[in-house]
């Protein structure tokens, strides 16, 4: 996997002195949930965001007890613009704010021409511009203090459009593009970055993108208590793209060595040759 310089990579157990404060998107259930429980056990103090109040507030009160880490809740719809409002608001003023998850989003597995166009543009504000904004209130802090951590959940299909809704994909690729290109602006400036790209993973995902996951293949489908821990893995070992399900990591260093191999040639005065050729014939 992309690697980048590590500072403090080793986390350790959820004893003594807290970290800061973790945010984390979508935290109500599934790969959020997990986040939030491993990182409370490595120490840090929670910001679970989601919808579902009821559920968060049940959940912290489980983290709470369980790693006597500080857990706050906030009930918000991320595509509510009121809300990410009150979230960005959070991120730019609270300076024990040490990392955020970017983990909220949702999916979409049918063809353009038989989705619902408003769903897909709610996939896209929650996808892309919350996430975006979220992201955006949170980095002049982590530069201006030289320190934070981003990790941004992403997607195969970040990789692979031709799997599921190409919209969705788009709004994937955006993450994991974004999160590259934030390396190259802030990863100097003691911002610690990560972009996962979770396989297919047991949540409710797949409902909401309306598959059902029992239609899986059992052989592709990971927990989403094993995708945290090797993403969190990935982490440790200053990885900046980790792909949970990857076996052999030199496979996605020769696809992002391929990606920019092309870039010189990416922007010329002249047309390329072989289409010059092509208009003379």
């Amino acid at each position: 996997m992309t690697t980048q310089a590590e500072k403090g990579t080793r986390e350790g157990a959820g004893e003594g002195a807290s970290k800061g404060t973790a945010v984390v998107t979508g935290a109500s259930s599934g790969i959020g949930s997990v986040y939030a429980d491993r990182l409370a056990r490595r120490g840090y103090d929670l910001l679970l965001v989601a919808r579902d109040g009821e559920r968060l507030r049940s959940l912290a009160g489980r983290l709470t007890q369980g790693t006597g880490r500080r857990v706050e809740t906030m009930s918000a719809d991320l595509t509510v613009k009121a809300d990410v409002r009150r979230l960005e608001e959070r991120l730019r003023t609270d300076r024990g704010i040490t990392m955020l998850v970017n983990n909220a989003g949702v999916g979409a597995a049918a063809a353009l021409i038989d989705s619902d166009i408003e769903q897909l543009e709610k996939m896209i504000d929650l996808n892309v511009t919350a996430l975006t904004r979220l992201t955006a209130a949170v980095l002049p802090g982590f530069v201006e203090r030289g320190d934070g951590t981003l990790i941004n959940i992403s997607s195969i299909v970040a990789l692979s459009p031709e799997l599921l809704n190409g919209t969705y994909s788009g709004t994937k690729a955006y993450v994991l593009n974004l999160t590259q290109s934030l390396h190259h602006e802030v990863g100097g400036k003691g911002v610690r970055l990560q972009a996962v790209l979770p396989g297919a993973t047991s949540t409710a995902f797949w409902d909401r993108a309306g598959v059902a996951i029992d239609h899986l293949p059992a052989q592709i489908v990971m927990s989403a208590e094993d995708m945290v821990d090797a993403a969190l893995a990935g982490f440790d070992q200053g990885e900046l793209v980790t792909i949970p399900s990857l076996p052999d990591a030199a496979d996605w260093e020769r696809l992002n060595s391929a990606r920019q191999h092309l870039q010189p040639n990416l922007s010329h005065k002249a047309p390329a040759e072989r289409y010059t050729r092509a208009v003379a014939a």
